[in-house]
């Protein structure tokens, strides 16, 4: 009896540290864990990004998805609908609309990406500036944002085009000027809100000059919906490049851009559908694919 009363608290104190120990170490892994359920409750979310990885796929290594020429056309197999042969059928030409679309994920995504960077790293700047410096440089950023915001994007976009001529980067470059000034509200409200922060004044206080408070303190706490902006903005500018490459400032034919080949198939509306719809179902399918990511973020940085 007195062995068993002696070595029972001894068992217990022995196991003791085991229960505290084990939850701080699998508390990471505990996370990820949840943070898995949670994406794998939300089937919407796992299709948007599944659809933007294939699309990703398309544009680095088109060949692994389809055998056929994209420039090169049978014409005894032109206008053919649909079918097994032909997923997207095929042009006037004989070409395959399918690799078209695949080939063209390239061209149409190294513009959008482009597009997306150039609003980025113009509108963040500006933003970054005005919400930190404030007085004077906010304001005269402030009018300039609120001259961009008055013009439609599109509209921004094509006066800037026209000026510049055609060709993909100048494309690039017009809608990314386009949403130059979205990007800058959001960096400036988020600036505004991190810079009365305890930690940013303590900062301040301690004589860290004004870039290492912003590279160390300002910049890293408000890049969160910045992050999530830029998702947001990557549907949108597939929509103006590939209307911009509809009306002909693109790539030049017989490049596949996917608005060039919406473009193409006007002509045969009433008797070979499948050349519009299908490759603006595409576009669709990415735009309504990179808007449910973006709330996503949204939703992840409003929680955290």
């Amino acid at each position: 009896m007195t062995l068993q009363t002696l070595t029972r608290p001894a068992a217990a104190d022995a196991s003791a540290p085991g229960p505290a120990a084990t939850p701080a170490r699998a508390d990471g892994a505990g996370r990820t864990l949840r943070g898995a359920r949670h994406v794998l409750r939300r089937p919407g979310l796992l299709v948007a990004v599944a659809v933007l990885l294939l699309v990703a796929a398309w544009a680095v290594a088109p060949q692994a998805f389809t055998a056929q020429d994209p420039l090169g056309g049978v014409p005894a197999d032109r206008l053919q609908a649909p079918s097994g042969a032909h997923w997207f059928g095929t042009d006037h030409l004989g070409r395959d609309v399918y690799a078209r679309v695949v080939h063209g994920a390239s061209l149409t995504l190294r513009t959008t990406a482009l597009a997306v960077a150039v609003g980025l790293v113009l509108g963040s700047l500006l933003g970054l500036l005005a919400g930190f410096l404030r007085g004077w440089v906010d304001d005269v950023i402030g009018r300039l944002v609120d001259v961009l915001l008055a013009i439609p994007s599109i509209l921004l976009s094509l006066a800037i085009i026209t000026a510049l001529g055609f060709g993909p980067v100048k494309v690039a470059v017009a809608v990314g000027i386009g949403s130059v000034a979205t990007f800058a509200r959001v960096m400036r409200a988020e600036v505004l809100r991190v810079s009365t922060s305890v930690y940013v004044e303590a900062a301040r206080a301690s004589g860290l000059r004004w870039p290492a408070v912003l590279g160390r303190h300002v910049l890293p706490n408000s890049s969160g919906p910045v992050l999530a902006l830029v998702a947001l903005d990557f549907g949108t500018a597939v929509l103006a490049v590939s209307a911009l490459s509809f009306l002909g400032y693109g790539t030049p034919p017989p490049a596949p851009e996917w608005g060039a080949l919406v473009s193409g198939g006007r002509d045969y509306l009433a008797t070979a559908w499948w050349l519009t719809t299908l490759p603006g179902l595409v576009i669709v399918a990415v735009v309504l694919a990179a808007n449910r990511v973006s709330r996503a973020l949204e939703k992840t940085g409003e929680d955290q």
